[in-house]
């Protein structure tokens, strides 16, 4: 069993994107079967997902890779004002502690330029780990993507020393 001292992490290059994007995939479809049924997870990541459009996406954001060895084990995107995109491991890294060192890591550097509050839109399965690091729920909110519906959770946490 891998523990999150045995991890790296780095900051995301380009050469991570099939596995960050195969990662997110497998971990939506292996991961979130209790909460969302196979018609919503497959609106959620698709099986043949568009890498331009996830090229895009993560150039736009902050992005952080947890790695234990050669195998990507996880990884976290948010943007530069605080708002946290993606927080996901992979199915095998799954509640072993390799969420939460990336999302300290990215915490901690939000807090050093100077950002004040962080948000999140959190699923169903990623609410508990919000709340566990002090996220706080502002509103539930009903959302479609590609016509399936689905609950999430916008959530925030004031910084200390803010």
């Amino acid at each position: 069993m891998t523990t999150a001292t045995e991890i790296t992490i780095r900051k995301y290059r380009i050469k991570d994107l099939s596995p960050v994007v195969r990662l997110f995939t497998d971990s939506v479809h292996e991961l979130t079967a209790a909460a969302y049924d196979e018609t919503q997870r497959y609106a959620w990541a698709s099986r043949t997902p568009n890498l331009d459009t996830w090229q895009d996406r993560l150039a736009s954001l902050e992005t952080l890779v947890a790695e234990d060895g050669n195998a990507l084990a996880g990884f976290i995107s948010y943007e530069p004002s605080g708002a946290i995109d993606l927080v996901f491991t992979g199915p095998n890294y799954a509640r072993q502690g390799i969420a939460s060192a990336l999302y300290q890591e990215a915490e901690q550097q939000l807090q050093q330029k100077g950002v004040k509050e962080l948000q999140t839109e959190a699923s169903v399965i990623a609410r508990p780990f919000f709340e566990k690091h002090g996220f706080e729920v502002i509103e539930e909110q009903q959302v479609t993507m590609k016509g399936t519906q689905f609950l999430r959770f916008k959530m925030h946490k004031t910084l200390q020393g803010s």
